[in-house]
């Protein structure tokens, strides 16, 4: 019997999705609301380049073409050899574009019956419930809408796109009052260069955020418009942004992604000797972590800004919040074409824009939200039923509920993608996405819905350790090799990867030592 898979979305992560269950003898069909593959990399701010270095970011069976010499490659050559990968292994035909999905909704057991199953599905086999997924689908131009019955869904939605997160205020406090215009990052990006530059120019504007978008807009205001009409950002809390990968000359990938640097911290599920070990050495991991600090610190002459954070770089990188700042940024700042305010609030006014409640207001012609998306409320409303949209938003004091930030426990039939973050979003959804293929194979079984709850709460537990207030980012970023290490035992692989003691415990992991199993 063949079996459908419904993959929703046709960026990288439904790309690699579509691959790997073709690769099974599955029969992928993709819903992309857009007219073109690549997600986020379809569009982007002009100058965006990608934030990751190159080796760290290329398919496992894939590299990088020797065209693209950079080791941050622009928004243009990222989507080429995200289109490259995509026609090598004919992954098109099998995506329908300019397809929106509306909401899925199970057709099986009834919920009184899945809430007594102690198995995900009830026998722990991804498709042993014997349900159907209906995927309603609206068609971008005609308006009409259509049903497809599946048998298992992916979601590889994402979370950066869609649903802005836009800043609630006290009535007459918003942007209704202001005279001049508000938009959305995503808006701005959307805008072809021309547009966006003649848009921008000759204007007082205020850009809100202090993460990638925020940066590369500020930087092409500067631009455009020089200390004549200076950008502001405003920001609430400093940010380790980094300015390279080479703090003092060492790769941070030695500092931060390898065996070694992994035995600092605490792990979800580590046994005595290495919860022992993580203790004795965390003087160790406050050193790298002021190693690092000391570089950004002097690089970017940040305490000449007034912009150094009061949080450890231990912290930025284990939230996944480690942008890179575009080239010159502080230098910008310096000859005054980008003003820099912290501002732990902010409200409108009929001239612009009124901050931490100061009587004079900041004159602003337009204001550039660059504020994030709402990747958790995309994720939770594509569901119909009342009681999956609560089991996947989970408690707002925990992360989302994945096993292996994949499966839901409670939730039959359905995968997530892209969801949980780390410092190379495409080699991690790469390696889901194989495991995910090889669960459908029947490679392997879940264990339990408790236990894997129980799993669940462990990682939950080092997010709220390590990430801070950010825990609901679900990053994996500085515990990249472990978690790597349990998709590769449930697999049947052997997780340790390298040749050699020394290499095994010091060398960087990335993409190309998961090239086979």
């Amino acid at each position: 019997m063949e079996r459908q898979v419904a993959i929703i979305g046709a960026g990288i992560s439904g790309l690699l999705a579509c691959k790997y269950t073709l690769s099974k003898g599955f029969h992928p069909i993709v819903f992309e609301a857009k007219s073109s593959i690549g997600g986020v990399w379809t569009k982007t701010v002009e100058t965006t380049k990608l934030q990751t270095p190159k080796p760290a970011y290329q398919f496992s069976d894939f590299p990088w073409p020797s065209t693209v010499e950079e080791d941050f490659p622009n928004q243009h050559q990222v989507f080429d050899y995200i289109q490259s990968y995509a026609n090598h292994f004919d992954l098109l035909k099998h995506i329908k574009f300019n397809t929106k999905v509306l909401s899925i909704e199970y057709e099986g057991p009834s919920e009184e019956e899945m809430q007594s199953w102690s198995m995900w599905g009830g026998i722990g086999d991804p498709f042993g419930s014997k349900g159907k997924w209906k995927v309603i689908v609206e068609d971008a131009q005609s308006f009409s809408t259509e049903v497809h019955l599946v048998d298992f869904v992916i979601l590889c939605i994402g979370r950066f796109s869609d649903i802005p997160n836009i800043p609630e205020f006290p009535p007459n406090q918003g942007p209704e009052v202001f005279h001049g215009k508000v938009m959305h990052s995503m808006d701005y990006a959307a805008m072809d260069d021309k547009s966006a530059a003649d848009f921008v120019k000759g204007k007082q504007i205020t850009v809100v955020g202090f993460q990638k978008s925020a940066l590369d807009i500020a930087m092409e205001c500067s631009l455009a418009n020089g200390t004549e009409h200076a950008c502001t950002v405003l920001y609430k809390k400093e940010h380790w942004n980094l300015p390279d990968y080479l703090p003092w000359g060492v790769p941070l990938t030695y500092l931060y992604l390898n065996r070694f640097s992994e035995l600092l911290v605490h792990k979800p599920g580590e046994g005595f000797l290495l919860s022992l070990l993580a203790t004795l050495l965390s003087p160790v991991r406050w050193a790298f972590s002021k190693f690092v600090e000391s570089h950004i610190k002097n690089k970017l002459r940040l305490a000449k800004f007034g912009m150094v954070p009061k949080h450890s770089f231990h912290t930025e990188i284990n939230s996944c919040l480690i942008p890179t700042v575009p080239e010159k940024f502080y230098d910008k700042v310096e000859e005054g074409s980008i003003n820099l305010k912290k501002s732990k609030s902010f409200s409108f006014c009929k001239e612009g824009v009124l901050v931490n409640g100061e009587a004079q207001p900041l004159k602003t012609d337009l204001v550039i939200l660059a504020t994030g998306f709402q990747g958790d409320k995309k994720l939770k409303d594509i569901f119909v039923s009342p009681t999956f949209k609560d089991y996947i938003d989970g408690s707002l004091d925990a992360t989302v509920p994945l096993y292996r930030e994949c499966i839901h426990p409670r939730i039959p039939q359905v995968a997530v993608i892209g969801y949980s973050e780390s410092v190379s979003n495409l080699y991690t959804s790469e390696m889901r996405c194989r495991w995910l293929a090889e669960l459908l194979d029947s490679t392997f079984k879940l264990p339990s819905i408790k236990e894997m709850e129980k799993d669940v709460a462990k990682w939950d537990e080092y997010m709220k350790r390590y990430s801070g207030q950010y825990y609901r980012r679900s990053c994996i970023g500085a515990l990249h090799i472990w978690y790597n290490d349990q998709l590769c035992k449930d697999m049947g692989w052997n997780p340790k990867r390298k040749k050699g003691f020394f290499a095994e415990l010091f060398e960087p992991y990335g993409p190309l030592d998961y090239v086979s199993q």
